[in-house]
């Protein structure tokens, strides 16, 4: 028996070890992969989307707060990557913090209201918005934009302009990368495949309207809407969001390419065309979807519970005690609020 458990309690460091090691791959990876993309804006480079931050956010909702030293360290690769810090100082060591934090604090916010990693409710929509990404991003921003003005490596004059588009890639990895990575953690086998040609068909409608909305010079972008709406409606988050990233990286290629709908125009002004384009359609995929999939299950817990009725009401009729009704189900009773 002693043997057991000091095997036990040996192996448990090894799996977070191992699990802390995986995550800072995942982010830097993440990371090297939005470093691909980038715009100037006042002399500062940023990302349009940064997924690191949808990463951290989504692997501390799936894994706990022990995943917060695998953030930390990919945070730290990824800033000693670039060609502006080759050692650790003070700076690097704020930025790496600044960057922890604030999905940490995404994190808590969101388990102090109780979110659903599935985002079957629009609570937990709004939720993912406001608390964690439009919210938690602002220490990121403010903490990364204050370090490079104290090191003089940006001017004063230049805050305001650099913190948006810091604070913005961050909110919009948190709305594109996040539900998508949920999504594909909550997925079990066999999958339903009872509308596939309904699939293929929006997958042929996008592959060919998205790449045209985004290369067009005619502006055509608000064409992503209707596939958005479509894919809400039918195949709820995991259509919208996929379609949603899709969206988002071809305008992001365009918009770092100056082609289609923003060519001609100055990085400032691909900045906020495109990041409007981006936060608009994720809030559209995101939230028309949690309503679809919240409205859903409060119709089957409606059916379920008249159902339910029926059964007590024919045993009553032929005379015979009521069944004992099942335990309460405690989404059903949230789904009803």
């Amino acid at each position: 028996m002693a043997r057991v458990v000091g095997t036990h309690e040996l192996r448990r460091p090894a799996v977070l070890a191992l699990q802390t090691l995986a995550i800072a791959a995942c982010y830097y990876g993440a990371g090297r992969l939005g470093l691909v993309r980038r715009l100037s804006v006042d002399g500062a480079v940023f990302t349009p989307i940064w997924p690191p931050t949808g990463v951290a956010v989504a692997v501390l909702l799936i894994l706990g707060i022990r995943a917060w030293l695998g953030i930390a360290l990919g945070a730290l690769l990824v800033v000693l990557s670039l060609s502006s810090f080759s050692s650790i100082t003070p700076s690097v060591i704020g930025i790496v913090v600044g960057n922890t934090i604030a999905p940490v604090c995404a994190y808590l916010l969101l388990r102090k209201v109780r979110f659903r990693n599935d985002l079957s409710r629009l609570r937990d929509g709004l939720a993912l918005v406001f608390l964690a990404a439009l919210g938690s991003m602002t220490i990121s921003a403010t903490s990364g934009v204050g370090i490079l003005i104290a090191t003089g490596k940006l001017a004063w004059g230049d805050f305001w302009p650099v913190w948006l588009a810091w604070w913005v890639g961050d909110a919009m990895g948190v709305l594109i990368i996040t539900p998508v990575l949920l999504m594909a953690y909550s997925l079990r086998r066999p999958l339903n495949l009872s509308r596939w040609k309904e699939a293929v068909l929006l997958l042929a409608a996008v592959c060919v309207i998205v790449p045209y909305a985004t290369r067009s010079s005619l502006s055509l972008l608000y064409l992503v809407y209707p596939l958005l709406i479509w894919a809400a409606l039918r195949f709820e988050l995991a259509g919208s969001m996929v379609c949603a990233l899709f969206a988002s990286v071809l305008a992001t290629v365009a918009a770092t390419d100056h082609a289609g709908p923003f060519v001609d125009l100055s990085n400032t002004s691909v900045m906020i065309k495109l990041q409007a384009f981006n936060g608009s359609m994720a809030l559209t995929a995101l939230l028309l979807s949690a309503v679809i999939t919240e409205q859903r299950n409060t119709r089957r817990s409606v059916e379920r519970a008249c159902q339910e009725l029926v059964q007590v009401l024919e045993h009553l009729t032929a005379g015979n005690p009521p069944p004992r009704p099942p335990p309460p189900d405690e989404d059903d009773d949230d789904r009803l609020r």
